[in-house]
Parts: C-alpha cells; structure tokens; sequence
C-alpha cells in the first residue's frame, strides 16, 4: 500500500509538468470535493440529534421528564403545584395540580414519543425545550395555552401563544373560568415569604 501511495505521489508530480494535466488528479480532487460536502451535510444533519424523544413523565404542569432529563416546556408556565385558584363557582380549588395532570391526560390520550428540541437552559440547569407528541404532531406547551392550564409566559414566548390564550380567555377554558394569580407573580409572592394560600388568590373569600 505505502509502494502504491509513493507511485501515485509521483505521478501527481509528474502530472504537473505534462502539458493538458492529468485526469485522475482531476478525478481525484472531485472526489475530495463531494467527500467534504458529504460531510458538511452529515455534520448539518446531527443538529437533530440533539433533539430529546421518548416517552414522557410529568413532573408538573409545565415539567416533564425524558429519560431521566427534565425539560421545562418552552414559553408557557403553569401554576405550581401548591398554587390555588378559584373556579366558575368560586370556590378554591387546586389548579397547579389539575394543569400537571391535563398534561399526563393528553399525553396518555396520545400514545407517541414525545420529541423536545432544546432552546436553552434555565436558571435551575434544566433543558428549555419546545416538545410535540409525535412528528408531526401538536405542540404541548401551545395545547396547554389554548385549553386554559397555562398562560404564555410574555417574557420568554414572544408572543408565541398570545392568539391560543386569547381563544382560552374567550371559551372561559381551564382557569379563565374563574380567577387565578399569574404563576411568575405566585412564585414572587412565596419568595417574599407568604403563604401559598396568601400568594394563590387576591379576591376576598366570600
């Protein structure tokens, strides 16, 4: 092999002093061409290898988990867990709860692999994530807006689920039956030391 190696070296050598060239370095170079746009198209299409699938668990109604990684859903934000809102009726009831289990409802109802594509890491080093059910298939965080157990978050969506949640509001869907606290002002009341009954709800008991 280093015998051949050594002989077509020197052809390519001679090829340079022959006039017209030499065709197999011609062939050669072509060849060298497509294998580096061969690889270029390679190294572009793992970009999806990052993407996270598999069957997902839910951690709460904005959380789940793939294979051990826990993703926070990109744009939207739920009530936590512990938070409380009132409903159509009035009365208190758990909606930071109900919110994690519309999402392991739709994702039981829709038996496919979940796919997340990574959009950033948070503050507590998990993923930030769009995830769907499925390819193609419906974007999570935009069913939880649209069916009233999540609000867009304005400071990361972009305005993304702003038309989902206007039809939310109009239908009277999920919490916009009732009164609720923005989940980001929830959690700013907890953390200036209130109770989650102080921070869940504004409107006087009745």
């Amino acid at each position: 092999m280093s015998q051949y190696l050594y002989e077509k070296k020197a052809e390519m050598r001679n090829c340079h002093s022959i006039t017209g060239g030499c065709s197999e370095i011609a062939s050669m170079r072509r060849l060298t061409i497509l294998v580096s746009i061969f690889v270029v198209l390679l190294t572009g299409s793992q970009a999806t290898a990052e993407d996270i699938v598999g069957r997902a668990s839910v951690i709460d109604g904005d959380t789940i988990e793939i294979h051990g990684t826990r993703i926070r859903l990109w744009g939207i934000d739920a009530p936590e867990h512990d938070q409380l809102c009132r409903g159509d009726d009035s009365e208190l009831y758990q909606c930071g709860q109900k919110a994690a289990a519309a999402l392991a409802g739709i994702l039981y109802a829709v038996p496919r692999p979940v796919i997340c594509t990574p959009k950033d890491r948070d503050r507590y080093d998990r993923t930030v994530a769009v995830c769907k059910i499925g390819d193609p298939g419906p974007d999570i965080g935009h069913w939880m807006v649209s069916n009233g157990h999540a609000l867009g978050w304005p400071k990361y969506s972009n305005g993304q689920y702003a038309e989902a949640q206007r039809r939310a509001e109009r239908a009277s869907a999920g919490m916009w039956a009732g009164s609720f606290v923005e989940p980001w002002r929830y959690r700013s009341c907890i953390r200036a030391g209130q109770r989650p009954s102080n921070c869940s709800d504004e409107t006087p008991a009745r």
